[in-house]
């Protein structure tokens, strides 16, 4: 079922309700230097959140950006370095006690780790 296009419908049918509700509520809006008398109230609340909208852009520009940068910089650390020369590997490290015996400690021991390997 295309839900999307179910709430899309559900959503203008609430939002003519909505206006039709409100055409005879009007209110005068002043900027201070202008007043606007008489306009609708649902013009009110579409314009304040269309404003809220729009102020809350900048911030989400801000985190892609961010996340764009923090992405492209973990990019470059995990690139392999453009060298020619290879080193060798390195030798594994030994777990240091984690399969000693330990002082005092009854019962057989190896000095090996896991499976028998050194």
């Amino acid at each position: 079922m295309p839900w999307r296009l179910i709430v899309l419908i559900v959503v203008c049918a609430i939002l003519l309700v909505f206006i039709g509700l409100n055409l005879s509520n009007t209110c005068d809006i002043s900027l201070g230097f202008k007043v606007f008398p008489a306009v609708p109230v649902y013009v009110t609340v579409f314009c304040s959140f269309i404003l809220g909208m729009i102020c809350s852009l900048p911030f989400i520009v801000f985190k892609s950006l961010k996340k764009a940068i923090k992405k492209e910089n973990q990019q470059k650390t995990e690139s392999p370095p453009d060298t020619i020369i290879s080193t060798p590997p390195s030798s594994p490290k030994k777990l240091g006690g984690l399969f000693k015996k330990k002082p005092g400690a009854s019962g057989k021991s190896n000095d090996t780790g896991p499976y028998g390997i050194d």
